[in-house]
């Protein structure tokens, strides 16, 4: 295998040892180079011999001297320098699997890339992975490396992965927690599947081992377009209690073993069993916000520290300000809330706060990440909107333009007529944003 070379950073040690753009990579110190994994790992070397062919077609060794761990200045076609690893697996929760036509290519796409978890955080199903490809996290020390557990039950995983290779997860587990790899879980979790007893003993696997350090459970999400795929019900009140008092005596043992919970259950577990989510200190380090755990209770200490760093410094004169916020049903209560805490600080201000009914993909998601242009358009063109909208900036892509379906930033801003600011998740950001400041 071998890699072309796209450009080569002006100035860089790649650049003075004389490597071009259209030169192929072969290996770096006797290292064969095949994706962005091997190179980010071999280019750390303070002193490297490149093996490359230039545009003659002749191969040559190439010596190159530069700092240890600084960037050796190549750059490829794409960031892993060859192509996503496409998902195997039929899982039978799968979103994309819910989703319904008509939607821009990109989001059918499935991923299963060790090396996205390596370099952007993804869950890894372990299922795709050679023997080849472990062994090489485990001499690159990848750390830490992002698993889609679901369960550990081997047949029960087959099942639910509809593939053959999904039985033997607790096996990789073991071999990277032998190599002191750190591991955070993901477990979807579907009523009558691996909930339960299931989950108890699927818990009780993950949390023997010293290096799964954060292990976070979340309800399967269900859209309207389930049409032909296996019937799932969704968690209710008594059955997503149920998974939070079994995650509450697993968090509590390994307090007592490891020092730490390391298993959470996600904020909208909390909110469909009507139980009062924990305050930010259960959260620890916040390992798991990207599954939706510790969201809520972060969002809220932030904006709560932001307000008393206002309320000191707050101008009493400042103008007038109309603004409103769209959100995921899930999320209304505390946005709500956190607006009226910025309207008792400023009685000039109003802020109204719109809870969007997800009617494209179902009553069932209520997250905001999950929240389209067409159901803002519809729920909010005859509303008083102010000055400017703001909205969670999960609702768009990741280039920060584009909604799920595929109506951008700009056009929603056209059709309901109002300036259109997206907003982190971060307390301080939305308190500044409802109050219009700008750093």
């Amino acid at each position: 295998m071998s890699v072309i070379v796209k450009e080569v950073e002006k100035n860089s040690p790649a650049d003075k040892a004389g490597i071009k753009s259209g030169d192929t990579l072969i290996s770096l110190n006797g290292e064969q180079i095949v994706d962005v994994l091997d190179y980010r790992f071999y280019q750390n070397n303070s002193f490297i011999i490149a093996e490359i062919i230039d545009n003659k077609g002749e191969q040559r060794s190439i010596k190159i001297e530069k700092d240890e761990y600084s960037e050796l200045g190549l750059i490829f076609d794409t960031y892993l320098m060859d192509e996503k690893h496409f998902c195997k697996n039929k899982c039978i929760f799968c979103f994309i699997d819910q989703l319904p036509r008509g939607l821009r290519k990109s989001l059918y796409f499935k991923d299963d890339d060790s090396r996205l978890s390596f370099l952007f955080g993804n869950y890894i199903t372990l299922t795709n992975l050679t023997d080849h490809e472990i062994n090489r996290i485990i001499k690159m020390h990848i750390s830490p490396i992002n698993i889609s557990v679901h369960t550990t039950n081997p047949s029960l995983r087959v099942k639910m992965m509809r593939n053959e290779n999904a039985g033997n997860v607790l096996e990789i587990i073991d071999r990277f927690n032998e190599a002191d790899i750190k591991i955070n879980c993901q477990l979807v979790l579907c009523p009558g599947f691996n909930d339960g007893d299931e989950l108890l003993s699927t818990l009780k696997d993950l949390t023997s081992k010293k290096n799964v350090e954060c292990i976070a459970a979340v309800p399967v999400g269900l859209t309207k377009f389930r049409d032909k795929l296996t019937p799932l019900s969704p968690f209710n009140e008594q059955t997503a209690g149920a998974v939070l008092d079994i995650i509450d005596r697993i968090g509590d043992e390994c307090i007592e073993k490891w020092g730490e919970r390391r298993v959470y259950g996600s904020d909208e577990f909390y909110l469909l069993s009507k139980r009062e989510i924990p305050n930010a200190e259960y959260y620890g380090d916040f390992l798991q916000l990207e599954n939706g755990v510790g969201l809520w209770s972060l969002l809220k200490s932030e904006s709560n520290d932001a307000l008393l760093d206002l309320k000191d410094n707050f101008d009493v004169d400042s103008n007038p300000r109309k603004v409103s916020i769209a959100t995921g049903v899930a999320a209304y209560p505390l946005i709500k809330q956190i607006a009226d805490k910025c309207m008792a600080l400023d009685n000039t201000l109003c802020c109204n706060v719109y809870p969007i009914k997800n009617d494209f993909f179902g009553e069932k998601i209520t997250v905001a990440g999950l929240v389209t242009a067409t159901d803002i358009i519809n729920q909010l063109k005859d509303k008083e909107l102010g000055e400017e909208l703001l909205i969670p900036s999960v609702m768009l892509r990741s280039e920060g333009d584009m909604f799920l379906d595929s109506i951008t930033l700009e056009e929603l801003s056209s059709t309901l007529n109002v300036k259109i600011t997206p907003v982190d998740n971060d307390g301080y950001a939305l308190c500044d944003a409802i109050f219009g400041i700008t750093i």
